[in-house]
């Protein structure tokens, strides 16, 4: 009995941080006053920011909609699986940051590279987090529910993997073409939304 976590609360939880994480992605988006006389070029000029957000607000989005079908299948979440969550939490939690700091920094030479990699380390430890959530939940089976199939299991784990891949070759990117990589952040971000899938519903028959 120690060692199992009812699902409602973590998952309420969980939801609450994504949705202020998401949220405070928009604030750091800005135009000073004193530039309000060429508005229409301040917009533009701003695009880094534009980049940022939407890199960030897709990657969470994803994780979001993958965390939500994880734990769709957990009747239970035991200590293991409640402290990676934690973990995940507070990567995801941390990313309004990196995301204002490539964003400022893009444009400088002395300071892209930098900012770029620490932006892919941040959304590759994210990715590593929620793969290790999962491994943790089908290394004990006992915490999913009764219909999950072997099959889903193994296909859910191998979702999970491939932006592990795609991360680590950006983060790789970074460091000759920051610029490109934080264009490559954003494309892993599309794909990983794109790929998420809702579960099939069988229909009853008349």
């Amino acid at each position: 009995m120690g060692n199992r976590w009812e699902t409602g609360r973590i998952e309420a939880f969980s939801d609450g941080v994504f949705a202020i994480a998401i949220t405070l992605l928009v604030l750091d988006i800005g135009i000073p006053a004193s530039e309000f006389d060429d508005l229409w070029s301040a917009i533009f000029h701003e695009w880094p920011a534009y980049l940022g957000y939407a890199t960030s607000f897709l990657t969470i989005g994803g994780i979001w909609l993958a965390h939500h079908g994880v734990f769709r299948r957990l009747r239970y979440a035991n200590n293991t699986v409640m402290r990676i969550n934690l973990l995940l939490l507070m990567a995801v939690a941390f990313l309004p940051f990196p995301t204002r700091l490539v964003a400022e920094a893009i444009r400088d030479q002395s300071a892209e590279r930098a900012a770029a990699i620490f932006y892919g380390a941040c959304l590759l430890a994210i990715a590593l987090l929620f793969s290790a959530l999962w491994g943790a939940v089908a290394r004990d089976r006992e915490l999913l529910q009764p219909d999950v199939t072997e099959d889903e299991v193994s296909a859910i784990l191998l979702a999970t993997s491939p932006s592990i891949g795609f991360y680590a070759g950006a983060l790789a990117l970074a460091i000759v073409a920051p610029r490109a990589a934080a264009f490559g952040y954003l494309v892993i971000a599309v794909v990983s939304v794109l790929r998420v899938r809702g579960d099939e519903v069988t229909p009853e028959p008349a």
